[in-house]
């Protein structure tokens, strides 16, 4: 950490507890296969574990390189979050690779002392010894009878799998289990502004004060009452000025008609609500005044994260979209979980418009010459420079203060190029205007941000709002004014770390699968581990509904993470599957090995469950939003174990199938009778055309052929799943017609012969 820049933080502290059950993964496996060794075959404890340390280096250097690889995806995050979460895979990586060489280094050493010693019973290891018979007693009796059974139903086994994770896919797609980007930890603070219309006294300011100081002891009081304790710290008040974040436009605006007060709540963890629930019942009781412009709460959060709510509003005038701001803000207004409305088109002084009548223009005066008049009696002008020693003053010519009166229009004369002098009144229309502070232009077009906060205490009402915004509000806005929007603040920081997260799963993916390749010398193996990885979200997912806790960036996180740590398991059990069955048969070889590795798999996946699962009971507020990674990875590999024991096993049975049938295809192709030979060519550019005719044509051209779609008014001609559903249900049709061909063909051949 040092060497890098890093500090011991909640981030890294995280993420050494994250390690805690990781780390002792290679050493569980490489120990259990030495203990194995030296129980099973006898070896003496030395050979044992030697041979233990050889044979398991490329499955367990394997899985640890998945797991770095996995990780160091995280990098692949950029920006302030990426920052954020750096620390994770940083310390992650630095300890699985001292784990890797402790492995193979001391290790070994360690346990041939070990073993020498556990040859000799001892009091002390009755527990032990008992533990071990029992688990002896259930592997041979229960796990191996249960093995054959997972491979003799493999397809109605994965078939299961499958369901299981489309019901808790389901969660998702129903809101039963909500997506929340980043829910940072909340601060103690709550801000309040407020501004006074144009014309307002210190003491309309003061009287406002006083009213919203009253209304946050009488909400103090409430809460007292309700939960026994003021939650209120302490309250600074302040008139001539405004607090924490501002106000758009407050440098405008006269001191004395601005106003800000600052309250301190006490520490989270003392409270049972949270601070905006605070806020929301202030922002219930806040007071009016007749002189009130506007008036904007705000809780404060920890973090990187942005506004969670910042809509740009673009494509009109200044008038249109300040129009269209302030709609928004009342709609949203209605929401009590919604705070902290502001919009960036702050209302200035009020302009005088003066335009020239005809009689003006008929006296020969201009517009740009009137304006030039009218701004050197205003503002005075430089009538000469003199050197003042080290500096340089000047001469200034003004009129007199009593001269810059409230009629000063009506009573100003203006000379004419013919040298008379008409009063200004006469040659000018005077108009009103109330103006804009400032209007923002990004790239050469005018903008208009409204911003505010949602307060997350109801993940699921959250997302209401997000959903009733993106769906509802903006679209009937955009159609009422004209207008366009955008989502900016936490909502474009959301999109840029998916898919800078994406891009990191699909680099570790790719990793992983190269590494595996390696390992298994086989490009399609590692599709067999790999294959295991979609299950995870079935304990994710699950994890996540049960907690009632939303799905987050820092779900994503673990997610990545998982994705290393899930196959581990499975690598060891696919490379113990490939070297008994080089001299049995596949499903004894599968049987065997799965009940060679169900300890090291039970052990690995406890270690990191049981080294995690504290964390999901942990209470403080400022933790809360690291709840999502523990989630994912607790469930996530808890659940891992059950897909290993079941999945892998059914997709190495599977793909023997598969791989039986396509070299039976292929001898069949090989054949010299014509018959055999000109069936399976047609059913395989038959099914080729299929293909073509309804995904590869939804694909290519966005909807099926007439032909089809005309056939099947039923479907939905653009659906890609009607589309390859259409696909299978005429294949099979296709295969069952060729089945009973072949066996009508099988028949008249027996009968000839």
């Amino acid at each position: 950490m040092y060497a890098v820049g890093l500090t011991i933080n909640m981030i890294s502290l995280f993420a050494l507890i994250i390690t805690l059950g990781i780390v002792v993964d290679d050493a569980i496996v490489v120990g259990e296969h030495a203990d194995f060794r030296a129980r099973r075959l006898g070896e003496d404890p030395k050979s044992a574990a030697e041979n233990a340390a050889r044979r398991m280096f490329t499955p367990v250097f394997a899985a640890t390189i998945t797991t770095i690889i996995a990780f160091f995806g995280l990098t692949a995050i950029s920006g302030r979050f990426g920052d954020l979460v750096q620390a994770i895979p940083f310390t992650v990586i630095v300890v699985l690779t001292a784990s890797l060489i402790e492995c193979f280094l001391i290790l070994p050493n360690h346990m041939a002392h070990a073993l020498a010693h556990s040859a000799k019973e001892h009091w002390y290891d009755w527990p032990s010894r008992q533990v071990n018979k029992g688990f002896r007693w259930f592997r041979s009796r229960i796990f191996r009878p249960f093995m054959a059974g997972v491979i003799w139903a493999r397809y109605p086994v994965l078939a299961g799998v499958i369901v299981v994770l489309a019901s808790q896919v389901a969660l998702f797609i129903n809101n039963d289990v909500t997506w929340r980007f980043f829910n940072a930890p909340e601060r103690a603070s709550i801000t309040g502004n407020f501004a006074m219309l144009p014309g307002a006294t210190r003491d309309d300011t003061l009287e406002m004060m006083r009213a919203l100081q009253d209304a946050v002891d009488d909400v103090a009081e409430g809460y007292e009452a309700e939960h026994g304790r003021n939650p209120v710290s302490y309250v600074v008040a302040e008139v001539g000025g405004t607090t924490g974040r501002g106000l758009a436009g407050a440098d405008t605006k006269e001191p004395d008609q601005l106003g800000g007060i600052a309250i301190e709540l006490i520490d989270a963890d003392l409270r049972p609500y949270s601070s905006f629930t605070f806020l929301g019942d202030l922002q219930d009781a806040a007071p009016g005044h007749p002189k009130l412009e506007t008036l904007s709460f705000r809780g404060w959060r920890s973090g990187p994260g942005g506004d969670s709510l910042d809509v740009q509003i673009f494509g009109a005038t200044a008038e249109i979209l300040k129009a269209a701001a302030e709609e928004l803000k009342t709609t949203l207004a209605q929401y009590p979980e919604v705070s902290g409305l502001e919009d960036s088109l702050a209302y200035d002084k009020e302009e005088l418009i003066l335009e020239l009548t005809p009689q003006g223009e008929a006296l020969g005066l201009t517009i740009d010459g009137l304006g030039r008049v009218l701004r050197d009696r205003l503002g005075g002008i430089e009538a000469a420079t003199f050197p003042d020693g080290t500096r340089t003053a000047e001469i200034r010519v003004e009129l007199p203060e009593g001269e810059l009166t409230a009629d000063f229009l009506d009573a100003t004369q203006i000379r004419t190029p013919g040298g008379a002098y008409v009063p200004l009144a006469d040659i000018v229309s005077i108009t009103a205007r109330t103006g804009f502070s400032t209007v923002r232009r990004e790239n050469g077009t005018r903008v208009v941000s409204v911003t505010g906060d949602i307060s997350e205490d109801d993940p699921s009402r959250a997302q209401e709002i997000s959903t009733a915004l993106e769906r509802e509000i903006l679209p009937e806005l955009e159609s009422n004014y004209s207008v366009e929007t955008q989502m900016a603040g936490l909502s474009e920081q959301e999109d840029a770390v998916l898919s800078d997260a994406m891009t990191g799963l699909v680099l570790c993916l790719a990793g992983i699968y190269l590494t595996l390749a390696w390992v298994f010398s086989s490009w399609t193996r590692p599709l067999v581990v790999l294959a295991i990885v979609p299950f995870g979200l079935v304990g994710t997912i699950y994890g996540h509904h049960l907690w009632d806790v939303p799905l987050s960036m820092f779900t994503v996180v673990g997610l990545i993470g998982m994705v290393g740590i899930i196959i581990n398991d499975s690598i060891v059990l696919v490379t113990t599957v490939d070297e008994y069955s080089e001299n049995r048969g596949l499903t004894p070889a599968i049987i065997d090995a799965a009940a060679d590795r169900l300890r090291p798999v039970l052990l690995t996946t406890l270690t990191t469950v049981l080294g995690l699962a504290p964390l999901l009971y942990e209470t403080s507020r400022q933790a809360l939003f690291l709840k999502p990674t523990v989630i994912t990875l607790v469930y996530g590999l808890g659940f891992g174990l059950v897909i290993v024991l079941l999945v892998v096993p059914a997709l190495l049975a599977v793909g023997h199938d598969i791989s039986s049938h396509v070299a039976a295809t292929r001898r069949a192709a090989r054949t010299r009778d014509a018959e055999t030979k000109w069936l399976i060519l047609g059913v395989g550019a038959g099914s080729a055309l299929l293909f073509a005719a309804t995904v590869g044509a939804v694909i290519l051209t966005g909807r099926l052929p007439e032909a089809v779609a005309g056939a099947l008014p039923a479907i939905d001609p653009t659906s890609p799943v009607a589309a390859f559903a259409v696909f299978l249900t005429l294949l099979a049709t296709i295969l069952a017609v060729v089945w009973l061909a072949a066996g009508v063909i099988a028949h008249r051949r027996t009968r000839a012969s």
